[in-house]
């Protein structure tokens, strides 16, 4: 009998476009103007296997990086269900989690905490998430005065070390300069080996998806358009772009 580690059902995600017109007149009474919705998700349903790795492909805007905010509970669905049976999750993607105002070391902890790891695990850890990030003395500077590559070192650092039962990697496979980019290729593919973990992987590098993935899902304008095997769905993804 296949765990499911994901169970997604009639989900529904959309945001509100303001309208192009100026705050005074959004004051003004008489202007009969509405927010227009945007559906970025639209009746997704799909059950995840425990182990798995599933690619995400698809167009800008349809749908990838809504999808893995709304399992990584960022987003709130409208309707529909997001069902992780309890496992704990990550989510990697750039200018998410980050308190900026915070050094690097206390994120660390604020980001272990809301993982639901606890304080002496998290500190047992520290060192090592420390030196692998490569971040020195910034570590104990404001996120706020981090660059985007040293951002992303510390996002990568954290999940790498803080394994939780499913990771969710938003488009940062490669961070940091060549040194980094290998270190964080090898760790990846070190974590996601773990038949117990359940990724999901968000990338327009399809080669990179390619060597990864088991399974990939096409999404487009906020549907599944294609689920199964990862040659089948790339290919047919190449042919339609």
């Amino acid at each position: 009998m296949v765990d499911t580690a994901i169970h997604i059902e009639n989900l529904n995600v959309s945001y509100k476009e303001l309208s192009n017109y100026s705050i005074k007149r959004m004051f003004f009474k008489g202007d009969k103007k509405k927010d227009k919705a945007f559906h970025a998700l639209k009746d997704i349903s799909l059950d995840i296997p425990k182990g798995e790795i599933l690619g995400i492909i698809g167009k800008n805007g349809s749908g990838k990086s809504t999808l893995l905010n709304t399992v990584g509970g960022i987003f709130a669905p409208d309707s529909g269900i997001v069902d992780l049976g309890g496992r704990n999750v990550s989510l990697l993607s750039i200018g998410v989690g980050f308190q900026k105002n915070m050094s690097g070391r206390e994120n660390i902890m604020l980001n272990g905490l809301l993982l639901g790891f606890t304080e002496e695990r998290i500190r047992e850890m520290m060192p090592k998430i420390i030196e692998f990030s490569e971040l020195g003395n910034f570590i104990d500077k404001p996120v706020k005065t981090y660059s985007k590559g040293m951002y992303s070192k510390l996002a990568f650092s954290i999940t790498a070390f803080l394994e939780t039962d499913i990771i969710l990697i938003d488009e940062v496979l490669s961070v940091g300069d060549e040194h980094f980019k290998k270190k964080s290729a090898a760790k990846m593919k070190e974590l996601i080996s773990d038949e117990n973990r359940t990724v999901l992987i968000v990338s327009h590098s399809l080669s990179t998806l390619r060597k990864l993935c088991n399974k990939m899902l096409w999404l487009h304008d906020g549907q599944i358009k294609m689920l199964g095997d990862t040659e089948e769905v790339l290919t047919a993804y190449e042919k339609f772009m």
